[in-house]
C-alpha cells in the first residue's frame, strides 16, 4: 500500500519516523535497535535518508594531496530492502538531485523496482560542504521538480536516453519536502509555497515538513498553502530537543526558530538529561496540539533521539 493510502486510511494520527544509514564500514544492528525500540507504535512507514558523495583530500606522503570523492553513508537502497524484508514495514528511501547524475538516479530506480520498493521521498538535497551555493552534478538535476519529471517518465516506461522499457512494473509514488519557516534559499515564504504547489502538481502526493518547534508556524503555513490551492496532506516533522548545545545548533543547521518559552526552559537546565526531559515534555505538547487539529500523520526525525521519541509516543499513541 502506498504511503498516501496508509496515511489516508488511518482513523487516528499515523506514526512514522526517519533513520540514517550506518557509516561506511559499520553494521546495520544499531538501526535494527532503533526500529525495535519504536516498532510497538505501529509505524506506517520508515524513511531512509540518502547522502551525497563529498570531496576529501588524501595526503600522499610527499607533500601532495589527492582529491577524491567519498560517500560516508552508502547503502540507502540496501538498508531499505533489509528493513522491508525483516519487518514488513513500508520503506521510503530518499532520492536526491544533490550528488547524483540522471544515470545514477535511473540505476537507483531500477534497483528499487527490482526490490519491490515503490515509495520515495524526492528531494533536491543539500549543497556540498565545499560549495557556497548548490551546484548540480554534470548531467544531474538542479531542482526536485526536474527529478520528479524523470521519475514520472520512468513510470511511463521511458529511460533517460528516451528508449522504452520492455517491461514496466508498479509505478513509483512519492512525497516531497516543505518548510514552514521557508527554505533558507527562498526569498520569501510565498515563493516557497509557489514551488511547493508546482511539486505537487508535478505528481507529489504529500509533503513532509522540516522539523519545527512552534506549532503556530506550522498552522500558518498550512493555512497559506491551502489558500494557494495545495490540498495534499502536509505532514508535520518533529524532533524532540535533547542537548544543551542544540539550542544554538538547531537554528543554525535547520534554519528554524526556537520559541521563547522553550528556549527559556532549556536555558534553565544544567545537564543534557534535564534538557532531554524538557524536550520530551515540549514534544508531547506539540504532538497533542497537532493531533487535536487533525493532522493525518506525525513524522519523527529519530536520529540521536529514538529514546526520547519512544517516551513521547508512549504518551500520545
Amino acid at each position: 500500500m502506498r504511503v498516501i493510502d496508509l496515511i489516508n486510511s488511518q482513523e487516528k494520527t499515523a506514526f512514522s519516523f526517519e533513520i540514517l544509514p550506518p557509516l561506511k564500514g559499520t553494521g546495520i544492528e544499531r538501526l535494527y535497535q532503533t526500529i525495535d525500540l519504536l516498532r510497538e507504535f505501529d509505524p506506517k512507514y520508515i524513511n531512509i535518508t540518502t547522502h551525497r558523495s563529498e570531496y576529501v583530500y588524501k595526503e600522499l606522503g610527499n607533500g601532495l594531496f589527492q582529491r577524491i570523492r567519498l560517500r560516508r553513508r552508502p547503502g540507502t537502497v540496501a538498508v531499505a530492502a533489509a528493513i522491508q524484508n525483516k519487518y514488513g514495514i513500508t520503506v521510503v528511501p530518499h532520492v536526491l538531485c544533490s550528488g547524483y547524475t540522471c544515470e545514477d538516479t535511473e540505476y537507483t530506480l531500477l534497483d528499487l523496482q527490482f526490490l519491490g520498493i515503490t515509495d520515495l521521498l524526492v528531494l533536491r538535497g543539500d549543497k556540498a560542504k565545499h560549495e557556497s551555493v548548490f551546484v548540480p552534478e554534470k548531467g544531474g538535476h538542479a531542482h526536485a521538480i526536474e527529478l520528479e519529471e524523470q521519475i514520472n517518465n520512468f513510470n511511463k516506461g521511458i529511460f533517460v536516453d528516451g528508449s522504452e522499457m520492455t517491461v514496466t512494473k508498479t509505478p513509483f509514488s512519492y512525497g516531497v519536502a516543505c518548510y514552514p519557516e521557508k527554505h533558507e534559499e527562498a526569498p520569501n515564504l510565498e515563493s516557497d509555497i509557489y514551488w511547493l504547489k508546482k511539486k505537487i502538481e508535478a505528481g507529489a502526493e504529500y509533503a513532509v515538513t522540516q522539523l519545527f518547534y512552534d506549532n503556530r508556524k506550522y498552522f500558518a503555513f498550512v493555512e497559506q498553502a491551502r489558500a494557494a490551492g495545495i490540498t495534499c496532506p502536509i505532514i508535520p516533522g518533529i524532533k524532540p530537543m535533547k542537548k544543551l548545545s542544540q539550542l544554538s545548533v538547531i537554528p543554525k543547521t535547520f534554519k528554524v526558530d526556537i520559541p521563547e518559552e522553550l528556549a527559556h526552559e532549556v536555558q534553565k537546565c544544567t545537564t543534557d538529561e534535564q534538557v532531554r526531559q524538557v524536550g520530551i515534555e515540549w514534544c508531547i505538547r506539540q504532538c497533542r496540539e497537532l493531533m487535536a487539529h487533525g493532522v493525518p500523520s506525525i513524522h519523527f526525525y529519530s536520529i540521536g533521539a529514538a529514546d526520547s521519541i519512544r517516551e513521547v509516543a508512549r504518551q500520545i499513541y
